[in-house]
């Protein structure tokens, strides 16, 4: 059985290495202030005249630039059920 099974190569009597952490994704800004000076396309937030992540040849914009102010919002209302079946399906049985 090897003695140093589990420990740090190359330094006898080491302590094991420890658990990596739970690396958790940055909070995404639902309406940044100036959304036009970052890339958006990783969790980098790359500045935009010099991005490091090789995205692309141009930056990826924040949802609110392409959709407008309400972009969280598009989507909801199917969430949403009706309280009443619609007219027109109940009249054609």
């Amino acid at each position: 059985m090897n003695r140093n099974a589990g420990l740090t190569p190359g330094k006898p009597g080491a302590r094991p290495r420890p658990y990596r952490r739970c690396i958790v994704a940055k909070k995404f800004p639902s309406n940044p202030a100036n959304p036009h000076r970052l890339c958006w396309g990783c969790d980098k937030y790359c500045p935009a005249d010099s991005m490091v992540c090789g995205n692309g040849s141009d930056r990826t914009q924040h949802p609110v630039e392409l959709f407008g102010a309400d972009w969280e919002q598009w989507g909801q209302e199917a969430l949403v059920t009706p309280a009443t079946a619609p007219a027109a399906a109940s009249s054609n049985s």
